[in-house]
């Protein structure tokens, strides 16, 4: 009976022993966890709770514009060395009219051909000014040739912004109109060249006809 009775009490012991060690872990994760809380620092939001509170105003954002075209000289060059490249590389190489913006082009002259229509333009910003015959489907610097109407050229025109942004825009050129002094020289030079070949055939008509001498053969 005395060894039942110590038993039981070691078995007490050590159940209430066991029970104190897992209080004192549990009080020890508590202090920890307390101890974490404590040190990470708790934001704040830097208004002073006693003053009236005003909304934050963000500045506005500038306006996109616009952006320029390079100089002519610079699209040129680039033109130059574009052509290189092809010829380089054996393929066709580009227009002129790629290195033109629309607004630098006067359109001269329309024309039906076997191809369909066809127009004569001529580049304003250079010295001589050169003409070029164009299609439906041309490709200019800062647009391209849509369609070939009566009296008119119909593009379709690309404008880039500062902000990345590309907007298209249908644009419009009318055949130019010639001025009063280049009319009076279209409307002389077919009249010269009407006076010129009758006066041609008046002096073959009035040279005598001349015969054969058969004393001389």
């Amino acid at each position: 009976m005395n060894y039942k009775n110590a038993f039981r009490f070691l078995i007490s012991a050590f159940a209430i022993v066991c029970a104190m060690g897992v209080l004192a872990l549990t009080v020890s994760a508590q202090d920890k966890s307390e101890a974490k809380d404590s040190a990470v620092p708790r934001k704040s939001s830097g208004r002073d709770p006693f003053t009236k509170y005003q909304p934050v105003v963000k500045a506005p954002k500038a306006a996109a514009t616009k952006k320029d075209a390079p100089s002519i000289q610079v699209r040129i060059e680039a033109y130059r060395a574009q052509k290189a490249a092809a010829a380089a590389a054996h393929i066709a190489a580009p227009k002129p009219t790629t290195a033109l913006l629309l607004s630098e082009v006067q359109v001269t002259g329309i024309f039906r051909t076997p191809r369909g229509w066809s127009a004569m333009v001529e580049a304003t910003p250079l010295s001589p000014k050169l003409s070029y015959v164009i299609y439906p489907g041309e490709n200019f610097f800062d647009g391209q040739l849509v369609a070939i109407e009566e009296g008119r050229l119909v593009f379709r025109r690309d404008v880039l912004w500062t902000d990345g942004k590309r907007e298209k825009m249908v644009e419009i050129k009318p055949l130019r109109v010639s001025n009063p002094v280049e009319a009076m020289v279209a409307a002389k030079q077919p009249a010269a060249d009407a006076v010129a070949k009758t006066e041609s055939a008046k002096s073959d008509t009035a040279k005598p006809e001349t015969k054969p001498n058969p004393e001389k053969q």
